[in-house]
């Protein structure tokens, strides 16, 4: 799984602390692996699928090792060693382990039955969802409603726009109220953004863009209901919904309070591994998320997890992918961390004015549309950086900055399939079910139509336009 890894860890120090990037001396040739991986991202699932489906662990190894090799021969074994144990242990596995617990223990859960897919039960779903999705994550509420809301509407003639508002609600806007909800808040998190941070600055724009959706969503389908009206015959006939599994409820609730004492609990104790900081109250969050994950396992029966057709690869895929992403992201970082002295002071530029002062408009837009094309968890790691990098410097001086960010990366990964992990996987599923999904371009035009005009009102009401 981490062959590649494996390589780079030999370049790790036995008991000195490995040298650190410094951005002023790179030249944008060390971001190209970066690059590199992202492309591939999103474009080998569009031309190559099954060579994607296949290769996919191999392809984010070369791009890592292409980044790797060439670092540790010109700058040295230790600093590519310090690149991976940084890379690994302050972020990939406390990123990973929470995902591993939240996909573990929602797989768990299993929404059973059947109902009719009125435009107000709709409605209900994708509330229901938005709300969960800030508490078990976007990729745990997505896999867990997604399957009811498809049988609640596979009477219907049309029910593509159900699943294209699922994506923008369910796998993308509803997880911005908390770090657990999307990945880039965590990640913002993990660098030192408060948890109660996040749901204060977050929710009126979340509540504003969840209450806007839902209510066009409700006279869309509302017309296509009354317009086309059901078949004859419902493949699922409607029966009462019984949900199974419900001991994971209280596992999810200790998944969100093993983070939140993470970001409460502040001991003053850490090692040194390498270079890379392991805080005593961030080791005991990693054990804890490990334990949870493993007791849902052995709580949950295995028929809870066949009706959900529970399977590793979607955790997996992730897994190695941002290995990878996070080991070759590190000189984008770092030359973005230089600012004017770094080869990427064109973007600095843009996104400060002549004073120095963040412009938070091109923060919102500039994160949000690179969110969109790539992934929105990298990119709101480069932006963050961009700003400043410190987080207690981000929440308080330069909150809207924050904010625009935050909300840029989450909101707008909803604008195309790729943004998002949990937007293919709806995708996949909806298939799967027989829904006819838009291609990738005829996804983007239902998202620019809808999206792009509610991201105009949050830009003039908070971001000074």
């Amino acid at each position: 799984m981490y062959r590649f890894l494996t390589l780079a860890l030999l370049c790790l120090p036995v008991a000195a602390q490995a040298a650190g990037l410094d951005g002023s001396q790179l030249s944008l040739a060390w971001a190209l692996p970066f690059a590199g991986i992202l492309l591939s991202i999103a474009l080998f699932p569009l031309f190559a699928p099954h060579f994607w489906h296949r290769h996919f662990g191999k392809v984010a190894a070369f791009w890592a090792l292409a980044f790797l090799v060439p670092c540790a021969g010109l700058l040295g074994p230790a600093t590519a060693g310090g690149v991976v144990a940084h890379a690994l242990i302050e972020e990939f596995i406390p990123f990973v382990l929470l995902l591993f617990a939240l996909y573990t223990v929602s797989g768990g859960i299993l929404v059973w039955g059947n109902l009719h897919g009125s435009p107000a039960l709709n409605t209900g779903i994708l509330a229901l969802g938005s709300v969960l999705a800030s508490i078990m994550g976007t990729t745990g509420a997505a896999m867990l409603l997604i399957r009811p809301l498809l049988k609640a509407n596979d009477n219907r003639k049309h029910n593509v726009h159900v699943v294209v508002f699922f994506i923008f609600l369910v796998a993308n806007i509803g997880g911005g109220l908390t770090p657990i909800g999307d990945p880039p808040l965590f990640l913002g998190f993990l660098k030192g953004v408060g948890f109660f941070w996040t749901l204060e600055h977050m929710a009126l724009p979340v509540l504003l863009s969840v209450a806007v959706l839902l209510t066009v969503f409700f006279f869309i389908d509302r017309h296509y209901f009354n317009k086309e009206g059901v078949l004859p015959r419902d493949p699922t006939p409607d029966m009462p919904l019984k949900l199974y599994g419900k001991r994971n409820l209280l596992l999810i609730a200790a998944v969100v309070g093993a983070v939140v004492m993470s970001g409460v609990w502040q001991p003053g104790v850490s090692v040194q591994i390498a270079g890379a900081t392991l805080s005593l109250q961030n080791l005991v969050r990693d054990v804890l998320l490990i334990a949870i994950a493993g007791l849902s396992l052995w709580l949950t029966p295995k028929q809870v997890r066949a009706g959900n057709d529970f399977n590793w690869f979607p955790i997996l895929e992730v897994a190695k992918l941002f290995s990878a992403i996070f080991v070759v992201m590190a000189p984008a970082i770092a030359i973005l961390r230089a600012g004017e002295a770094g080869h990427l002071a064109p973007l600095v530029r843009m996104v400060f004015n002549a004073d120095g002062a963040p412009l938070d408009t091109m923060f919102f837009w500039m994160t949000g549309t690179l969110s969109a094309f790539l992934d929105n968890a990298p990119t709101y790691l480069v932006f963050f950086n961009l700003a400043h990098g410190d987080a207690q410097h981000l929440m308080t001086e330069m909150a809207s900055t924050l904010l625009a960010i935050s909300a840029g990366s989450v909101f707008m990964g909803a604008l195309s399939y790729i943004g998002n992990a949990p937007n293919f996987m709806v995708k996949a599923v909806a298939e799967d079910r027989g829904v006819k999904m838009p291609s990738f371009f005829g996804y983007m035009a239902w998202s620019c139509a809808i999206l792009l005009p509610l991201f105009l009102l949050i830009t003039v009401i908070f971001f000074h336009v």
